[in-house]
């Protein structure tokens, strides 16, 4: 079975939520958990191939150039996380329907969820560091729409914020650091890096690459200093607690640890950094979870305290320490995500998560509470459980690192701390909830919760017992697969055995659970030591910094952005002659030795045109229409350069530009002041303006003198000697567009759609004054349209359209191509506009244009996902010579389906603003645009 199908299936489910949220909650749920169920037998079938160490694989090249592929492969610890992922995930879906009140937006909930699970799939799967890194963040995001779930909750709104903020910070980190490994590398293909760890660990930029990878890693799985975004994200449902913040997105930090264990590891740094954050970790989140109240609370920070154990067993650079960390991986996740459910029906059947009122549910709900307390049992470590048997593999490696020297005992005695202040957080979780008294005050009376609701918890609770019992059967193959996915050297041996008999480290388990136990019978002591300290508010503090950041911005704003556009053009212009002036002062001398063109009177005759022009436009900037005619001679003026000095793809373009920018102009004036008082400036700012604009004339004309005089090696052979052969075109412009550049080409219409799209909606909510005078007061003729001028445009329309299609066909060996066409078409569309109004073009066509862009994209992209189809990169083209009778010989490409999304989107664009632009002007009041979406 196809790997790709592993994260692709539960991407495609994110849909269906959408589609069957309204109609029961049974059928949305079990809708929901069917293509995530599909992904976890394809998993589960290609065991044997992970086990046998025969990876299974899927690669298609993107962007290959750029080594950027959609590629997957699955190795052990893949293996271990899709089954946390998939597993665990499809309990939540079940747990999920029970918990959510008949008032939340089901569909959106479970949409959400899935979509964060596909990334989490994909994060773990990918073999390409960009692609995982694409994943990563998408993880981000999708755990903000979870967070924020309860969006009419300010708590809910603030905490994904946070987030959001901390977890996108680490990620620029982390892209930062993958994109060094590539350069060292010289690859982003992950198993080629993972099979690097000499040139890595060799490498001048390891120290670079460490940090920025570690701060990826600890940013997402909440390690100290960046733990407190945890605890708020708590204001979100408890599935997305006991999935995102037990399971799987806190888990990805330390995946990353695993996944890059092979390659930065057995270093000083790696352990002086992992090891201490880790501990830190380790301590501040068991000490801080004692005295929280919530009991989300409490397991949040209980979270923390087990992610910092995870990431000091990475940190002690042990080959049994990594395995430890797997370990401790599974079982953190098995209770943490029970524990969660178990607070989530107590919260749901009691209506509080205040332990201080949570008193003696073992009594109304023992059912429940006995699953709670052995998950909880397996927090604290005690024996015969699974959480036991990976405390135990820490103090273990805790025993046998030297790394710090004669210092090294404190690593072993900290770690006893802290499970002990585990064991004590357990105790008050067990007796402060289920016995200690009865309720108090609670707003329901507690009962068991629906009977399916429980299944979730009976599973991973049954699951803690099994691998506490029989750790070797259940999983120590897959410890072992996974272990060779962090030690492709070899995996030493190890036992996970339920006795190792009497040793220290099972006496530090009993001293641990002793300590535990005095720790939490004395806890009033401890109380009021806390109660010394004021409680830091990590959110207000993060909200604090926030707004003080927003200060500071506003005030380089409004330095930089002070509504003058004369500032505008200064700073440019100073930054230009900067960037310019130093490597042409440091020329020896302009002048290169290739010979200068002779000159000739055309060539006079337009200089002339452009220099008058542009002098005209700036002494006559206060009449704007008499502006707006000599900038245009200096556009026509440049078309005619291009055409002359043999750029005719170029000429055609700007001139198509020229006259839709025109069109633009004439719309917006339309809308600014009839009249312009015309300032007096000072002498001394013509003066620094002049000086300005005579240096940046200076430069720019010192450069391209110095650019065309010298000689250099040009790309442009490369494309004259391919363009046929390779790209079967003549037109060597348009073959680097829709072919050699067609992924630039690409992401240009992109830009231009999303442009587009924005400039709609601003102008779809627009309230402007619609002059009825011009400047000298005489209204506005009565006759709108002109007769003479509806009668030529509409005769001009079909052979505008037929130049328009004659313009696409040739593009690909003759000057033309998708982009000059659709501007003529748009330009033929708009001057119907012009010459008959809105009303009229309305009433013979309802053209929505948003739907020409998304068309026109949509199409440019399946014409590059279309090669895949023949194992070729995407946006790979084709063409070949076919014979038909009456015909003769012709040509078909692929490209031309490219340049059609990029003939499509070009029209959407430019009618998207110039039509909507012009509905504006036919109306005498101040108005707000009706139109909906678009339509004409």
């Amino acid at each position: 079975m196809n790997l790709l199908w592993v994260p692709l299936l539960p991407l495609l489910g994110a849909l269906v939520p959408l589609l069957t949220g309204r109609m029961s909650r049974n059928v949305c749920a079990w809708s929901t958990a069917l293509l995530p169920a599909c992904a976890l037998i394809i998993v589960i079938s290609l065991i044997p191939e992970v086990m046998a160490q025969q990876l299974p694989s899927v690669h298609y090249d993107w962007v290959p150039i750029l080594g950027v592929s959609i590629s997957f492969f699955m190795d052990g610890l893949g293996l271990l996380f899709c089954f946390l992922i998939l597993g665990i995930g499809l309990l939540v879906i079940l747990y999920a329907r029970y918990y959510l009140s008949p008032t939340d937006n089901v569909g959106r909930f479970y949409s959400s969820l899935i979509l964060f699970m596909s990334a989490m799939l994909g994060v773990v799967l990918s073999a390409n560091l960009i692609q995982l890194w694409f994943f990563w963040e998408l993880t981000s995001v999708s755990s903000f729409l979870l967070i924020s779930f309860w969006s009419n909750k300010s708590d809910a709104r603030k905490g994904a914020r946070m987030a959001l903020t901390v977890t996108g910070a680490g990620g620029l980190a982390l892209l930062a650091g993958l994109l060094l490994i590539g350069q060292v590398v010289g690859t982003y293909d992950l198993q080629a890096v993972l099979a690097s760890g000499d040139t890595l660990r060799d490498s001048a930029l390891y120290p670079a690459i460490v940090i920025l990878v570690l701060l990826g890693a600890f940013t997402k799985s909440a390690q100290f200093p960046f733990h407190f975004w945890l605890p708020h994200a708590m204001s979100a449902p408890t599935p997305v607690s006991a999935y995102l913040h037990s399971a799987t997105m806190v888990k990805a930090g330390v995946f990353l640890l695993a996944r890059f264990y092979p390659v930065l590891s057995h270093t000083e740094l790696w352990f002086g950094i992992v090891s201490m954050v880790g501990l830190a970790t380790l301590l501040v989140g068991a000490y801080s979870a004692l005295f929280k109240h919530d009991l989300k609370g409490l397991l949040a920070y209980s979270t923390i305290s087990h992610l910092g154990l995870i990431t000091l067993l990475f940190g002690l650079d042990t080959d049994l320490a990594a395995i430890a960390a797997v370990f401790h991986i599974i079982n953190h996740a098995v209770f943490k995500a029970s524990l969660f459910m178990a607070a989530g029906i107590i919260d749901h059947e009691s209506g509080s998560r205040d332990m201080r009122r949570l008193n003696g549910l073992f009594k109304y709900m023992p059912y429940t509470a006995t699953l709670a307390m052995v998950a909880a049992s397996s927090m604290a470590g005690v024996p015969l459980l699974n959480g036991f048997l990976s405390k135990e593999m820490l103090f273990t490696e805790a025993l046998h690192q030297e790394t710090l020297g004669s210092m090294s005992w404190l690593i072993p005695i900290l770690v006893v701390v802290g499970g002990a202040l585990a064991v004590a957080y357990s105790l008050r979780f067990i007796h402060d909830v289920f016995f200690n008294g009865e309720p108090i005050n609670l707003p329901k009376t507690p009962h068991e919760p629906p009977r399916y609701m429980r299944v979730p918890v009976e599973i991973l609770v049954v699951l803690c017992l099994l691998v506490g019992i029989f750790p070797q059967f259940i999983v120590g193959d897959l410890l072992l697969s996974v272990g060779h996915a962090l030690m492709p050297n070899g995996v030493p041996y190890f036992s996970l055995s339920i006795w190792h008999g009497f040793n220290i480290p099972l006496l530090m388990s009993f001293i641990a659970v002793a300590g535990g136990m005095g720790l939490y019978y004395q806890r009033r002591h401890l109380f009021a030591f806390q109660s010394q300290f004021a409680e830091v508010d990590a959110k207000r503090v993060f909200e604090d910094s926030i707004q003080w950041l927003v200060t500071k911005a506003q005030f380089v704003q409004s330095f930089i952005d002070n509504g003058s556009f004369q500032r505008y053009a200064v700073w440019l212009l100073v930054a230009a002659l900067f960037a310019m002036g130093v490597p042409l002062l440091n020329m020896p001398e302009a002048a290169g030795i290739l010979p200068q063109t002779q000159v000739d009177p055309v060539i006079v005759i337009g200089a002339g045109l452009i220099i008058i022009g542009s002098i005209a436009t700036t002494l006559m900037s206060h009449r704007r229409l008499l502006s707006l005619v000599m900038i245009s001679i200096v556009g026509l003026v440049v078309s005619i350069a291009f055409a002359w000095f043999s750029a005719p793809d170029l000429a055609l373009t700007q001139l198509s530009v020229e006259v839709a920018t025109i069109i633009l102009f004439l719309l917006a004036l339309y809308f600014l002041p009839q009249k312009i008082t015309h300032l007096h400036l000072s002498p001394s700012r013509v003066v620094r303006d002049l000086a300005i604009a005579v240096l940046a004339g200076a430069f720019v004309g010192t450069l391209c003198y110095a650019m065309l005089t010298h000689p250099m090696t040009s790309i442009s052979d490369f494309f004259v000697a391919n363009s046929k052969t390779g790209g079967g075109g003549t037109n060597i412009v348009n073959v680097i567009l829709v072919d050699f550049r067609g992924f630039d080409t690409f992401g240009e219409i992109t830009v231009l759609g999303i442009a587009a799209l924005g400039i709609y909606k601003l102008l779809a909510g627009i309230r402007l004054f619609i002059p009825a005078a011009d400047s000298d007061g005489r209204s506005w003729a009565s006759e709108k349209n002109p007769l003479m001028l509806a009668q030529i445009s509409q005769s001009l329309l079909p052979l505008a359209l037929l130049v328009s299609a004659y313009i696409f066909l040739r593009g690909h060996n003759l000057p033309g191509g998708g982009f000059i066409a659709g501007l003529i078409t748009a330009i033929a569309l708009i001057q119907q506009y012009i010459a008959h109004g809105v009303g009229w073009m309305r009433d013979r066509g309802d053209l929505n244009f948003q739907w020409f862009i998304g068309g026109g994209l949509l199409i440019a992209c399946l014409s590059g996902v279309g090669s895949w189809i023949f194992e070729r990169p995407f946006l790979t083209s084709w063409f070949d010579y076919f014979s038909l009778p009456g015909v003769g010989k012709f040509e078909l490409a692929s490209a031309m389906v490219f340049d059609l999304g990029v003939y499509l989107t070009v029209i959407g664009a430019t009618l998207s603003i110039l039509a909507n632009l012009g509905k504006l002007t036919t109306i005498d009041r101040p108005v707000r645009s009706a139109v909906k979406g678009g339509h004409l």
